[in-house]
């Protein structure tokens, strides 16, 4: 009896042993992992997100496709709007196509506005994804993601993700280009103003528009 009970104790230290080298490891070979990920990918705060955005936007060669929220600037964000601004100006004056999603709400008229005078492509929806992730993608391999700091639909960007990534711009755009139901600017705005009833006079005001370029765009 007791040498069968010795026997069975040296198994399960053997088998523990066993277990311990294999998590150890597993351990090291997650710890590589890490660190090659880490090697790839920069956390950046807000303020490095924006900048980073806007110099990878300024390598562009060939399009710039984008899902962001679209909220009307405040505070410092306003300067950022505008710095992104310029840069697509200066990007589609070179032939370079860009193109944005944005949730499908009123107040998102605003950059709307901005990026589709800037030149670039605007549209919007409500589609899943559009409400989850922002991103932009370069060339097709470089994606630079942005996320809130907690979880929250109004919750602001606080930081984000460079990720030079070819895989990761295919699954991407892919998504952007599934985005069901997806309307352009002015039929966005032309909707909204036919919904609501409103003059171009008070959604120029309410949204911080120019009255008669929003006139000429509804008409």
């Amino acid at each position: 009896m007791e040498t069968g009970l010795l026997v069975l104790e040296s198994i399960l230290l053997v088998a523990t042993i066993i277990l311990l080298l294999y998590s150890i490891r597993e351990g090291k070979e997650r710890k590589g992992l890490l660190l090659e990920i880490g090697k790839a990918t920069r956390i950046l705060t807000r303020q490095e997100y924006f900048l980073t955005v806007i110099d990878s936007m300024m390598d562009a060669n060939k399009e710039i496709v984008g899902c962001i929220t679209g909220r009307l600037p405040a505070g410092d964000d306003k300067k950022r709007v505008r710095d992104v601004t310029e840069a697509i100006e200066r990007l589609t004056q070179k032939g370079i196509r860009v193109r944005y999603l944005l949730p499908k709400f009123p107040d998102r008229l605003h950059i709307g506005y901005l990026y589709t005078k800037a030149g670039a492509e605007v549209i919007y929806s409500s589609c899943l994804m559009v409400h989850n992730i922002r991103f932009i993608i370069v060339d097709e391999n470089v994606v630079v993601i942005g996320i809130p700091e907690s979880i929250g639909a109004k919750k602001k960007k606080k930081k984000g993700y460079r990720i030079p990534s070819e895989g990761l711009a295919m699954i991407l755009k892919d998504y952007f280009e599934q985005c069901e139901k997806h309307i352009g600017y002015v039929e966005f705005l032309k909707e909204v103003m036919h919904q609501t009833g409103t003059t171009p006079k008070l959604l120029a005001r309410e949204l911080q528009i120019d009255e008669e370029e929003l006139e000429k765009l509804a008409g």
